[in-house]
């Protein structure tokens, strides 16, 4: 709690604070309250009995809105203006607080822009730098996992299109992987949609499926007809690839093998 020091003018007293006090209110230094006071910008105006500045209500007043007007990045000229303009009118205080009030509102307008560009450029900081693992985990869960990879690295490591895929993903951010995720998610759907259809393995719409898959496998490694039938072979030879389409559909991993080969015949033809 400030201590207020008492002084007393003529027959009442007056509440009146000390350079000390002034300075911890209003979260100034004593150093800048005497370099206003040393350019007559606020000027105590009391004494104590021992000589030292006192500043009135009123004084604190007018500190209060050099404060509000610095903090504005007012320079203290123009400030020194602004006070002297309404020192003699009775709603210079209101004036005061309306002008700083519509500075505060265009700084916060400033700001907002800025923060929107700021978090533009973070964005897209964000995007260009390759996703992390974390980030990788909580967009695919159980589809990445260490060992799969190790086990990957392990079987086709020495092969043209692991080197290809990895030269290419080394480069992918989190909003690539995000296009990668929606785009299987599409292809998956693409053979869920024949299949509900009844359409034979063969049909146009399963072939078509059976393309966007090779074409989103491309996103990886370049994938020949020949290639994208040793998938579908592996689809059906690891239980893991057979599990990821039987639970989208009973049946869809043969589903799958069947229009890849179709698609590749079509292709070859």
């Amino acid at each position: 709690m400030t201590t207020k020091a008492p002084t007393v003018t003529g027959e009442h007293t007056e509440t009146t604070f000390t350079v000390g006090q002034v300075a911890d209110l209003l979260g100034v230094t004593v150093r800048t309250l005497h370099h206003y006071d040393g350019i007559g910008l606020v000027v105590p105006s009391e004494r104590s009995r021992a000589g030292y500045r006192l500043y009135t209500t009123a004084d604190l007043t007018r500190l209060q809105h050099v404060v509000v007007y610095r903090r504005l990045e007012f320079p203290l000229e123009q400030i020194a203006t602004l006070l002297e303009e309404g020192a003699t009118d009775p709603r210079a205080s209101a004036e005061h607080l309306r002008r700083q009030r519509a500075a505060v509102l265009t700084r916060l307008d400033e700001l907002r822009g800025l923060v929107t560009a700021i978090d533009t450029a973070l964005e897209a900081t964000m995007n260009d730098r390759s996703a992390t693992r974390e980030e990788m985990r909580d967009l695919f869960g159980d589809g990445f996992s260490d060992d799969y990879e190790a086990e990957a690295q392990e079987r086709w490591g020495e092969t043209s299109a692991w080197k290809q895929s990895a030269a290419r993903t080394a480069r992918y951010s989190k909003a690539d992987w995000v296009e990668v995720k929606a785009e299987m998610a599409a292809v998956g759907e693409g053979f869920a949609a024949a299949m509900d259809a009844g359409m034979p393995p063969t049909s146009e719409a399963a072939m078509d499926a059976a393309e966007a898959h090779r074409a989103s496998i491309e996103r990886f490694y370049d994938c020949s007809s020949l290639m994208h039938r040793g998938l579908a072979d592996m689809y059906l030879a690891d239980p893991r690839f057979t599990k990821t389409y039987e639970d989208i559909r009973v049946g869809m991993a043969q589903y799958v093998h069947d229009a890849i080969y179709a698609n590749s015949a079509r292709r070859d033809a």
